[in-house]
């Protein structure tokens, strides 16, 4: 496992867009917000950074806290994998491929600060 930090500090306007400090090939884990004095009711969308893919998109955050990112998976024909006919959908760990993480900040206050930790395998 390799851990990435970020730290973000926000504009006057309370908004802030933050990168890892290198590119990340692997499966992502978890990613783990530490909350410095980010206002309550923060918002986070987290993506990478060339492909735009989701990784952890939340409102109204008041609080330090932990994701496991999944999305779903298909069939080679691109139907939704299900666990059985009709039932629920198949999530499965996302990859970057030589890519950063994005972290775009919203209604985070006047110059305050927050921490990201993302793990990779």
């Amino acid at each position: 496992m390799k851990r990435y930090t970020v730290s973000v500090t926000t504009a006057a306007d309370g908004t802030a867009t933050a990168y890892s400090p290198r590119r990340i090939s692997g499966k992502i884990h978890q990613i783990e917000y530490v909350k410095g004095d980010f206002a309550d009711g923060v918002d986070f969308t987290i993506e990478g950074e060339a492909t735009g893919v989701d990784l952890w998109i939340e409102t109204n955050v008041n609080a330090s806290g932990v994701r496991a990112p999944r999305m779903p998976t298909h069939s080679i024909a691109g139907v939704a994998a299900l666990y059985a006919a009709g039932g629920t959908g198949v999530l499965d760990r996302i990859a970057l491929g030589n890519d950063r993480v994005k972290i775009g900040i919203a209604q985070g206050g006047n110059a305050k600060t927050g921490t990201f930790h993302i793990l990779v395998d």
